[in-house]
């Protein structure tokens, strides 16, 4: 597979399931890739695999990068803990057999991650509870989605997430199953803080310091919520945990902040506005994620756990 066909599978996949996250898409892009790759040397082999999820994060078609870069990072390391150093280089298709049925275990398993985090989740979730959300998140709506089902009673105020509006779909989404949703103004989450009972959120991206990348306007609403004394609650997938230690915005790399067109045109990015703002792990209260319920100083850990 060439740039554009690996492109044009992940596109496919996406188009074919919008539910599923765009960082399970670039794995299982990555996976039929493997399958197809024709080198004859381990080293070749490699380079290859490396080659198509740099294709993967620098394409305009990725717009969550940062869960794209850690989703494949974590599905290479996982792959090849399986390399036999006696067998590797003499049979490169024995080898290939063995990674190939690793990334089928791990895509089995990344299947369920969804309903261990709304597991752990749901409890929080109370009759009479109001809570807010940010844009658009599928694991965020699995879970709400989850509290419904379970007859309880509760309303959603979700804010409109600009410059993409991606809060219309969330809403769209919610009223559709029968969840009570209000949509709000990116402007007016400091206004609406106070009806609510706690702020729920999803992330693109879980760094080692326990903070998050996620859609732009996260870091707003967690600093309103600190200043109310409202939970901040972060959903996500432990595919998501990065291995990176930003203390600050400018500490996030560009490439998760901003499209690859506008990163390849080398047009001035002060007078562009970002995709993702950080927050940082003092204005979080909790973490759902299918590992447990972390604290975010629990994070650093774990993340060590993933990369043993």
């Amino acid at each position: 597979m060439n740039e554009t066909d690996t492109l044009e599978y992940f596109e496919t996949i996406l188009k074919n399931d919008p539910e599923k996250s765009e960082a399970v898409a670039a794995i299982e892009t990555l996976f039929h890739y493997i399958k197809l790759d024709d080198a004859e040397t381990l080293h070749g082999f490699m380079e290859n695999i490396q080659k198509a999820s740099k294709w993967l994060e620098e394409s305009d078609l990725s717009g969550a990068v940062t869960s794209i870069s850690s989703g494949c990072q974590l599905f290479l390391r996982f792959i090849t803990l399986a390399k036999d150093p006696e067998n590797m280089e003499s049979d490169i298709q024995k080898c290939k057999g063995i990674l190939v049925k690793r990334g089928h275990d791990f895509l089995d398993k990344v299947k369920t991650l969804r309903k261990k985090i709304s597991k752990l989740a749901n409890p929080f979730i109370t009759d009479g509870s109001t809570i807010l959300v940010h844009s658009h998140s599928r694991v965020v709506l699995q879970v709400l989605k989850q509290a419904m089902q379970d007859k309880k009673r509760f309303t959603v105020y979700v804010t409109e997430s600009n410059p993409d509006k991606s809060g219309h779909k969330m809403v769209n989404k919610l009223t559709d199953v029968g969840i009570p949703a209000i949509l709000v103004l990116d402007s007016a989450m400091g206004y609406i803080m106070e009806k609510i009972d706690f702020v729920m959120v999803g992330a693109e991206g879980v760094m080692e310091s326990g903070g998050i990348v996620n859609k732009i306007g996260t870091f707003t609403m967690a600093v309103c919520a600190k200043y109310l004394n409202k939970p901040v609650y972060v959903l996500a997938e432990s595919f998501k945990f990065a291995r990176l230690f930003p203390l600050s915005q400018e500490d996030v790399p560009n490439k998760f902040k901003y499209k690859a067109s506008k990163l390849n045109d080398k047009v001035d990015l002060t007078k562009e506005h970002p995709n993702v703002d950080y927050t940082p792990p003092s204005l979080l209260t909790l973490l759902f994620t299918d590992l447990g319920i972390l604290t975010p100083s629990a994070v650093s850990d774990e993340l060590i756990k993933l990369y043993l």
